[in-house]
């Protein structure tokens, strides 16, 4: 890997790369560590049919802005692997591939000792951009389903192929659950849908892409007093973990509104409780919780957005109120499995931030790192591309490159 470098990237993503970019702007010679074997970052992990469900307006990275012309079309996965590949030879990012970083360390003779797969290599300064999607998670009631039901997390899902002929449940309704289940039931799939409190969004609001006016809202909106997207306006830790609205890049984009979904045949259930003897109970909760996912979006987001259209001035349409749905699902709260003939469980239940190969006093009681701006509190150690790392955007591609510039003109100061 080199002889020792001022400062050391571990991982090569969109995080990793646009810090990178950032640090040889700053003349600060690094190395980026990436432990898949090749460039792409997490998209590589998604499955066949997905589509970046945030429109190319807001895929610019530093350096390489993207064609406008098609700025609210939406890419493949292939594609934005591609794109990223396209970019790290651009700025001529130095990559070693095939590192997985097992430990890093306090070094003993100042800085930091990294240990890997490639072995070990000490540097003064360690960037961490290892992404928000670093471990799958799964419910514990996984352990309770039958041997004959096919079990896999969205992370290993690829087509529809891949399941067994019978029943589908998807167990989850962020914006994995939600494009998968539409995916499945376009195939001819029985689908099963455990509902859990995402908030459901429009793909279009007042005239642009809704990733638009949170990107938007985000950079400009402390500029005129709207701070609702800001880290620091967060009323709770926790939220930091909380999910994207439900929202399509599939078929040119668009929103996924559940009651519709069940108007289609697709089974809504409430959230997945225990499974005991081939049987499994959801909440009966369900009338209550798809009121609480359609309405979220306009008790946060749409208020701040709104606020700073107001506020900037900026001339945009008003955006028509939803017609009101009550469509009643009628779905029981105990479902056989052997009767509903599910023969899978595609596990739509995230994923969780995994720092424990960091041997340093880094995370917080939620493993979330303490930082100031993705400094943190071990000199010499910064972080980027977390969800909430300053605002709502900065693990998405149009965001994370202006807290990678932050944190390489902090690195390159030191």
């Amino acid at each position: 890997m080199g002889p020792t470098p001022h400062t050391v990237i571990i991982g090569a993503g969109q995080a990793g790369l646009t810090t990178s970019y950032w640090l040889t702007q700053f003349g600060v010679e690094h190395q980026l560590l990436e432990r898949r074997d090749t460039l792409g970052g997490a998209f590589q992990d998604r499955w066949d049919g997905f589509y970046m469900n945030t429109p190319n307006l807001s895929l610019d990275l530093p350096g390489m802005p993207f064609d406008d012309s098609d700025r609210d079309a939406f890419i493949s996965r292939d594609a934005a692997v591609n794109l990223f590949r396209r970019y790290a030879e651009l700025v001529a990012a130095p990559v070693h591939t095939g590192v997985d970083v097992t430990r890093l360390s306090a070094s003993p003779e100042g800085g930091f000792l990294i240990d890997s797969s490639q072995g070990s290599l000490r540097a003064r300064n360690v960037v961490l951009a290892t992404g928000a999607y670093q471990v799958p998670k799964v419910p514990a009631p996984a352990a309770k389903l039958p041997a004959g039901v096919t079990q896999l997390h969205t992370h290993d899902y690829r087509n529809p192929e891949q399941l067994p002929d019978g029943a589908v449940l998807i167990v989850g309704t962020g914006q994995s659950g939600g494009q998968v289940a539409e995916e499945l039931h376009d195939a001819g799939r029985d689908v099963h849908l455990a509902i859990s409190i995402v908030p459901e969004a429009p793909r279009r609001y007042r005239g642009q892409d809704l990733i638009y006016w949170m990107l938007e809202t985000g950079k400009h909106g402390p500029d005129y007093g709207v701070n609702a997207l800001t880290r620091e306006a967060l009323p709770s830790p926790a939220l930091r973990f909380a999910p994207n609205p439900l929202l399509s890049g599939t078929d040119g984009g668009h929103s996924i509104h559940l009651r519709e979904l069940g108007r289609r045949g697709i089974h809504l259930h409430g959230h997945l409780e225990s499974v005991d003897d081939g049987v499994i109970t959801f909440s009966d909760d369900l009338p209550d919780r798809l009121a609480a996912v359609e309405s979220a979006f306009g008790q946060r987001s749409r208020k701040a957005i709104d606020a700073y259209i107001a506020a900037a001035g900026i001339d945009a349409p008003e955006q028509a109120a939803a017609e009101a749905d009550d469509w009643p699902p009628a779905e029981p709260a105990r479902v056989s499995i052997a009767e509903a003939g599910i023969t899978s469980v595609l596990w739509a239940s995230g994923y969780k931030l995994d720092f424990g190969f960091v041997d340093l006093p880094l995370v917080d009681e939620w493993g979330y790192p303490k930082h100031a701006r993705g400094v943190t509190e071990i000199p010499g150690l910064f972080v980027v591309g977390l969800p909430w790392l300053t605002r709502h955007y900065s693990s998405i591609v149009g965001g994370v490159g202006l807290d990678a510039e932050y944190v390489a003109g902090r690195v390159a100061g030191g």
